[in-house]
C-alpha cells in the first residue's frame, strides 16, 4: 500500500516537473509581452518600477526550468537530497511568486494616477512628426485603442500643436476606420473616435498587470502541489522499511 502510495506521489512529480518546463516558457513569455508592451506605453506610464514584476516574472520561468530538470533527476534516481533541494527551490520560487502577486496590485493601484499625471505632458509635447517619440505614441495609442484625445477629441484644442498648426484639425490617427477622406477636421466630428485615451490606456495597463499576477497565482498552485508530492515521497522513503530495502535491492541490482 505504501509503494503504491510512493509510486503515485512519484508520478504526479514526473507530470508536475513536465508542467514546470511549460511554466517556464510560458512565464517568459508573459514576461517578454508585458515589456513589449510597456514599451508602446512608456511616455503614458513614468514609474519604471512597474517592471519589477515583469522581471521577477522572467527570472522566475528560467529557473522552473531548472527546477524541473533537478526535480525530473531526483525522482528518477529517488534521491533524498535532490528531492529535498527540489522541494526547498519550490519553496524559493513559491514565495518569490506570492511578492509577484503582492508587487502587481500594488503597482496596478498606482496606474490611474501615473496615467492622469503623465498624459496631459505627453499630449502637450505632440508634434505631429514620425521621428518624435512622444509623436509616435499618441498616434499609436490612438490608433490601437480607437480613441482621440485625452477624454474625448475636443481636448485637442488645448494642445500646443493644435494652436501652432491653425487648420482646426486634430491628428489622422484619431479618423475612424473605414472613413474615406478623412483629415481629422472638427468640423466633421462623426469621422473621429469619440472615446478619450485615457480610460483606456489606464485600463490596458491594468489589464497587462493582471496577467502578471494570474500567471503568478496560477503557477504558484502548480509548485504547492509540487511541494507536496516531493515531501509525501520523503516522508515515506525515511519512514517505510519496506521501501528502503525494495530501493536498496534495486539499487544492488
Amino acid at each position: 500500500m505504501g509503494q503504491c502510495g510512493i509510486t503515485s506521489s512519484k508520478t504526479v512529480l514526473v507530470f508536475l516537473n513536465l508542467i514546470f518546463w511549460a511554466a517556464a516558457g510560458i512565464l517568459c513569455y508573459i514576461g517578454a509581452y508585458v515589456f513589449i508592451t510597456y514599451d508602446d506605453y512608456d511616455h503614458f506610464f513614468e514609474d519604471v518600477y512597474t517592471l519589477i514584476p515583469a522581471i521577477i516574472i522572467i527570472a522566475v520561468g528560467t529557473l522552473l526550468f531548472i527546477i524541473g530538470l533537478i526535480g525530473c533527476c531526483a525522482t528518477i534516481r529517488e534521491s533524498s537530497c535532490g528531492l529535498a533541494t527540489f522541494a526547498a527551490i519550490l519553496l524559493l520560487v513559491f514565495v518569490t511568486e506570492c511578492v509577484v502577486v503582492v508587487l502587481g496590485y500594488t503597482y496596478r493601484a498606482k496606474v490611474e494616477d501615473q496615467v492622469n499625471h503623465s498624459i496631459q505632458k505627453v499630449y502637450n509635447q505632440y508634434n505631429g512628426t514620425s521621428t518624435d517619440a512622444p509623436s509616435r505614441a499618441i498616434d499609436y495609442v490612438q490608433k490601437q485603442l480607437h480613441c482621440c484625445g485625452i477624454h474625448n477629441y475636443s481636448d485637442w484644442r488645448n494642445t500646443r500643436w493644435f494652436k501652432e498648426s491653425k487648420n482646426n484639425s486634430v491628428p489622422v490617427s484619431c479618423c475612424q476606420p473605414g472613413i474615406s477622406n478623412c483629415t481629422g477636421i472638427l468640423t466633421r466630428p462623426s469621422d473621429l473616435y469619440q472615446e478619450g485615451c485615457e480610460a483606456l490606456v489606464v485600463k490596458k495597463l491594468k489589464e497587462i498587470m493582471m496577467y502578471v499576477i494570474w500567471a503568478a497565482l496560477t503557477f504558484a498552485s502548480i509548485q504547492m502541489l509540487g511541494m507536496l508530492c516531493a515531501c509525501v515521497v520523503l516522508c515515506r522513503r525515511s519512514h517505510d522499511p519496506a521501501y528502503e530495502l525494495l530501493v536498496t535491492t534495486n539499487n544492488y541490482a
